[in-house]
């Protein structure tokens, strides 16, 4: 069998993200694990394909319906996405000649047993080829949702909801900033080093590094290859997390021996955020629903080492009654649309809808009846979402103030575009 090229590889993380619903994220985690012996610049390849594809899948499928006979949503799913992934590097990708764009896909068609509908692949690119610089968009001006629909590759549902809550100029920005490339945001373990030695340790690799916006102990990072051979991450130095993530134990504020407990706490950042501030003293008990969402937990735990950490699998709709009014602090990041952060997971924007989101608001409020048991009277409940959707965050907040024993101390909704960091919504809560 002939080894497999870049461009196969991500025809193959494409369909397995679309015909099997795998997440985007992991997908690609898996195959650059599974590729380490291919070079930077190869790993780098399938990294910007597959995800701009995936990223820009509306634009790019506007695109193919203006040159192809057949709809891309009529297309077998190989030739789909094989189109799909050679448009990509047509429109976004100047490096990569047309001419060599179209011949590796005629080449992938009759290699996955497509030969008969390579002239069809032929074709459709070929005209795209000529004609890309004449694509009519949208007019912002007379339908601008349509036009940040297609640029941006948003449903225009999801532009509804924010020019509704927000403002049209605001939902411009939002979708702006979702779709720009952004560093990644780690978090320095100070148990380990302070945020000048992890900086230091990471400039030596080549990496390039500037401060966070908004906390002390966040960096952001460019220019690495593979983040986990970067000297400093399997010894626990530091970890991915975004800055909206991280002030929610900067909110919380927890003072040397507070006992803390984590709901809904996979992959595990806010809690050992603050098993990091408690400096070793205190508890931080950090619960999920599944076996392999705490083994997430447990590989973030292992490599940094805090001491202060307990883990358990629980449901956070079930109340148990040993922590009843145990606890000084109660985290609770709730499942949710997610809509924050699609520019991290694009796979979130069309796999969301209004239903979903309804049947998320409902459940957020279920875990909170069960989770405000756990405070002790004086204490906090810290309630988070990724999402920037009022009736997961602010209205959420209002219902659960009017019917529990707690008062709204701090409240903070971050934007894309008008923040620097994920679209996040934090409330602080304090049990009367």
């Amino acid at each position: 069998m002939k080894e497999k090229n870049q461009r196969e590889i991500v025809l193959d993380l494409l369909l397995l993200v679309e015909q099997k619903q795998e997440y985007s994220h992991i997908a690609l985690q898996r195959a650059l694990q599974k590729y380490q012996y291919m070079d930077k610049q190869a790993r780098g390849f399938i990294t910007k394909v597959f995800e701009g594809t995936i990223e820009n899948r509306i634009c790019i499928d506007y695109v193919i319906d203006r040159f192809s006979k057949t709809a891309t949503a009529d297309m077998r799913p190989l030739i789909r996405n094989l189109l799909r992934l050679s448009v990509f590097q047509m429109l976004y990708m100047d490096a990569v000649p047309v001419s060599a764009v179209c011949n590796e896909a005629v080449k992938l068609a009759k290699k996955r047993g497509m030969a008969g509908l390579g002239g069809f692949v032929n074709g459709v690119l070929r005209g795209i080829g000529r004609g890309r610089n004449q694509i009519a968009y949208p007019d912002p001006e007379t339908d601008l949702l349509a036009y940040l629909s297609v640029v941006y590759s948003i449903p225009r549902w999801i532009l509804e909801q924010w020019k509704e809550n927000y403002g049209a100029g605001t939902a411009r920005s939002i979708a702006e900033a979702v779709h720009r490339e952004r560093p990644t945001t780690i978090r320095v373990n100070t148990g380990k080093c302070t945020v000048e030695q992890c900086r230091a340790l990471l400039e030596r690799q080549g990496i390039a590094v500037e401060p966070g916006d908004y906390v002390d102990t966040a960096l952001k990072i460019r220019g690495y290859d593979y983040l986990e051979q970067v000297e400093g991450f399997a010894e626990g130095l530091f970890g991915v997390q975004d800055e909206s993530s991280m002030m929610v134990g900067i909110m919380a504020d927890p003072q040397k021996g507070a006992r803390v407990l984590d709901v809904c706490a996979a992959p595990g950042g806010k809690a050992l955020h603050i098993a990091d501030l408690l400096k070793e003293t205190g508890i931080v008990v950090a619960r999920d629903i599944s076996p392999g969402k705490v083994r997430k937990i447990q590989e973030n735990l292992d490599r940094f080492g805090f001491r202060n950490v307990e883990l358990q699998v629980q449901d956070a709709l079930e109340q148990t009654e040993e922590t009843v009014g145990w606890a000084d602090i109660v985290l609770a990041d709730l499942p949710c649309s997610g809509l924050g952060i699609i520019g991290k997971k694009p796979d979130i924007k069309y796999n969301m809808t209004p239903e979903k989101q309804k049947e998320l608001a409902g459940l957020q409020r279920r875990i909170l009846d069960v989770s405000y048991r756990y405070v002790k009277p004086g204490g906090l409940l810290m309630y988070s979402t990724c999402t920037i959707n009022p009736d997961e965050n602010e209205r959420n907040v209002e219902w659960f103030v009017r019917n529990y024993p707690f008062r709204l101390e701090e409240r903070k909704q971050l934007l894309p575009g008008t923040d620097t960091c994920d679209g996040f919504f934090i409330a602080k809560l304090r049990r009367e």
